[in-house]
């Protein structure tokens, strides 16, 4: 078996680099710019609009390009990125920020993506649930430290995150020279269109039942995820009582979830139906929104971190989860545009959510845009519950789904 070091070592510094700049933005946008939650909502929509832009192309790269190439090139554009963020929040041109953050981001869905469909080569099918529970644990311990690291950051230098976060993507692309990456290899025959390529990968979640409620699943979730994120730094500061330390504070609680879910992953997967995690991640979602709206009238850290903590522990094991069935319905032919469907489905809504939030909150107020935030968290509980994802056993006894690829006649 090949050695999982330098990935894992690899998605630790990636996700590092990721999680910085993602905590770090709201607050730079506060500190340098002075900007209002309008302003905040657009520049994390940018953020995010990678996953909804690059996700669908990024997946046909994947399935068409030797793998490890592919990872490399990600931290590099990554570290350029980073550069350029940081050359921005030093002179304070906004628009030159909003742009290096996306394209930042795009290393990140390179990344993702590349790592999800390589994995199950790797290790096995026997190893699956292990391994993505491992890897999700490498960005859910870095999520627990940058909210923090990158309020102190910002306080001193705002310019010294977005360093830090180009040293990280740097040291990934140095590890990743390390891994030897399978390659899934062109299908022999002519080289059909990049239009079919994709309509394979959609036609394939929209065909199998369980991954299409995943992806429905996803949508909702991540359209409150980034409506919350949003509102939630102008809501604790004007509305909670909380002062930046305190936010910071309070949203690393998500990091401390994220990490109890993939410590927790692997045994509980092992024991429980996959049906319970794919709806009970969801549901505690639902029991997060209602304590951040409980916010506004007890003040104070407590139910915030409890909120964050919440909506990091279910959706990790949700993510473990769904993750090691796609892996196991989908052949490997198909595995980065099938990823790269469900990736645009789980991310790339989060533009939208995080517009929506800051516009909402700028408009009817934060109770609005919280309750925004709760619907839509309800919304995704109900996909999943009103789904095939409740008739899910074990996971081992699921079983590839034969598609029809670019190699065989369509229909």
């Amino acid at each position: 078996m090949r050695s999982l070091a330098p990935l894992y070592a690899a998605a630790g510094a990636t996700h590092a680099a990721d999680q910085l700049s993602l905590a770090a933005l709201p607050i730079v946008a506060v500190v340098v710019f002075k900007a209002d939650a309008a302003t905040i909502g657009w520049l994390v929509a940018l953020q995010s609009a990678a996953w909804l832009l690059v996700s669908l192309p990024g997946g046909i790269l994947v399935d068409r390009l030797p793998r490890g190439p592919v990872l490399r090139l990600s931290q590099a554009i990554a570290c350029l990125a980073f550069v350029a963020a940081a050359f921005a929040a030093w002179h304070g041109w906004l628009p030159l920020l909003a742009g290096a953050v996306f394209l930042a981001a795009t290393g990140t869905v390179m990344f993702v993506l590349t790592t999800n469909s390589i994995t199950p080569a790797l290790v096995g099918r026997e190893r699956l649930t292990v391994t993505n529970a491992r890897l999700e644990l490498a960005r859910a311990a870095v999520t627990l430290a940058a909210p923090l690291i990158a309020v102190q950051m910002v306080r001193v230098a705002p310019v010294a995150v977005y360093l830090l976060a180009a040293g990280m993507a740097l040291t990934a692309f140095a590890v990743l020279a390390r891994l030897a990456v399978p390659h899934a290899g062109a299908q022999p025959g002519p080289r059909p269109s990049l239009a079919r390529l994709l309509g394979e990968g959609a036609r394939f979640v929209l065909d199998v039942p369980v991954l299409r409620a995943i992806a429905l699943c996803a949508l909702f979730w991540n359209f409150a995820f980034f409506a919350l994120m949003a509102v939630f730094l102008p809501y604790v500061l004007a509305q909670a009582g909380l002062d930046l330390q305190q936010a910071g504070l309070a949203q690393s609680a998500y990091g401390a979830g994220l990490i109890a879910g993939a410590l927790g992953a692997g045994p509980i997967l092992a024991r429980l139906p996959a049906s319970l995690v794919l709806v009970g991640g969801p549901a505690l979602s639902v029991v997060a929104a209602g304590a951040m709206l409980l916010a506004a009238r007890l003040p104070g850290v407590a139910l915030p971190a409890l909120s964050f903590f919440l909506v990091g522990f279910g959706p990790m094991l949700w993510l473990v989860c769904q993750t090691s069935v796609r892996q196991i319905v989908t052949p490997s032919l198909l595995l980065g545009r099938v990823g790269g469907v469900i990736q645009a489905a789980i991310y790339g809504i989060r533009p939208l959510g995080a517009l929506a939030g800051g516009t909402v909150a700028a408009t009817l107020g934060f109770s609005a845009a919280l309750w925004l935030v709760l619907a839509c968290f309800m919304l995704s509980f109900a996909a999943a519950l009103f789904s095939p994802l409740v008739r899910l056993g074990q996971l081992a006894r699921h079983e590839p789904v034969q598609p029809v690829t670019s190699s065989q006649p369509a229909g």
